[in-house]
């Protein structure tokens, strides 16, 4: 029988466990605890009170915020305020071309697509070529071209508006980059950028000199409208660091601090972790043939039990189960997901069923996203910051 100190050192073994795992701009491991991130960065939840406000302004509210994937914020109320107040929003996101585009990368694609349709938004979207090729030391310049205009197409096939949206890969536009990119490098000092990202002797001056880079879009919507102007920044919680230290010289530099809304992660089909480009046995890729989806998704973990009959007995463990999260987010409906959830808790379901779902989904999905990415061959110039193509 366990006494009381064995209890407690196990009680203190379980939160320890809780803490272990890291989230970076590079490097997501680890089982998260999303609320403990937000203690940890500084952010703030999405209310109902926040959630109340969206609905008020564009008639509902969009599932990826009715199910809490994005989860966390900077001054979204204030960017929602100033909506209200008939001012200009601008959107920035972006991403960084280490490889093809899986599906967790589309989700705040497509929920970014959603702020600009509701709020009539200019959209930046930064490529950040640049710092893809200085993190590791075994990517070249040509892979990272080739991975840049790959991923241009997968942006454009989202459906953004032409007219309305901008891509920036950073080293074809780094003029109109870095002259802002030099006025916030001399506001930030070493030990700040040490501080926030950890930053070590190790660290090649180049990556070191990369922050204010990806800062830079954060301003670039008040030069383009010659006044302050609210930029909303809709990208995963993993990013909040470089908006986190742009926040602290904005208001030094006479523009507004950039507001943020932060989106958990997709969960990948192994056992923990993020959905990731490294690991392509357990990402859904927009490139992927029927028969590899269909290969990846029946290999993939489940929070099933052992045995058809423990699982009949016992019931699943859905909420640990990347299976049932790819359905609820992607392809069910609230009403049709949270039934499978019971289904799967009582024991009603099985995990072959759910994969089954989601195998016919995912290549239906992937199929017709293909088709929109060929178009998107056809018209690259026209969504480029300075209206000219870009060859792989």
């Amino acid at each position: 029988m366990m006494d009381a100190t064995s209890r407690k050192d196990n009680e203190n073994n379980k939160d320890n466990s809780r803490d272990e795992f890291e989230v970076t701009p590079w490097e997501v491991e680890g089982i998260i605890d999303y609320n403990k991130l937000i203690e940890r960065f500084g952010t703030q939840p999405i209310t109902q009170a926040i959630l109340d406000k969206v609905n008020k302004i564009t008639g509902e509210v969009h599932p990826m915020l009715k199910l809490q994937y994005f989860y966390s914020h900077r001054d979204f109320d204030w960017i929602l305020d100033n909506y209200e107040n008939s001012e200009n929003i601008y959107l920035y996101t972006g991403r960084g071309p280490s490889g093809m585009v899986h599906m967790g990368l589309l989700m705040p694609w497509m929920f970014t697509k959603y702020l600009q349709d509701k709020f009539g938004s200019h959209l930046l979207f930064q490529l950040t070529d640049d710092e893809k090729f200085l993190y590791t030391q075994d990517r070249s310049r040509e892979k990272i071209k080739l991975y840049t205009y790959e991923n241009i197409l997968d942006i454009i096939a989202i459906g953004f508006n032409a007219k309305k949206t901008r891509i920036m890969v950073d080293t074809k536009h780094i003029q109109y980059l870095y002259p802002i990119a030099t006025e916030i490098a001399k506001r930030i000092t070493f030990s700040t950028a040490k501080a926030v990202f950890g930053f070590s002797n190790s660290t090649n001056i180049g990556m070191i000199g990369f922050p204010p880079i990806q800062a830079a879009p954060c301003f670039l919507p008040s030069l383009i409208e010659g006044k302050p102007t609210p930029v909303l920044i809709p990208a995963a919680i993993d990013q909040d660091p470089y908006w986190r230290m742009t926040r602290d010289v904005a208001e030094r530099m006479g523009y507004y601090k950039p507001s943020q809304i932060h989106s958990k992660f997709l969960p990948s089909l192994g056992m923990s972790s993020k959905m990731s480009s490294s690991k392509p046995e357990t990402a859904l890729f927009t490139t992927d043939e029927p028969e590899v989806i269909e290969k990846k998704i029946s290999t993939a973990f489940t929070g099933g039990q052992a045995t058809t009959q423990l699982q009949r007995l016992l019931g699943g463990n859905a909420i640990g189960c990347p299976v049932f999260w790819y359905l609820r987010y992607f392809f069910d409906t609230e009403s049709q997901s949270d039934e499978r959830l019971l289904k799967c808790k009582s024991g009603n379901l099985l995990c072959g069923e759910c994969k089954g779902d989601l195998a016919k989904e995912s290549k239906s999905f992937i199929i017709e996203f293909k088709k929109r990415r060929e178009k998107a061959k056809d018209v690259i110039a026209k969504f480029m910051y300075d209206g000219e193509s870009y060859e792989k």
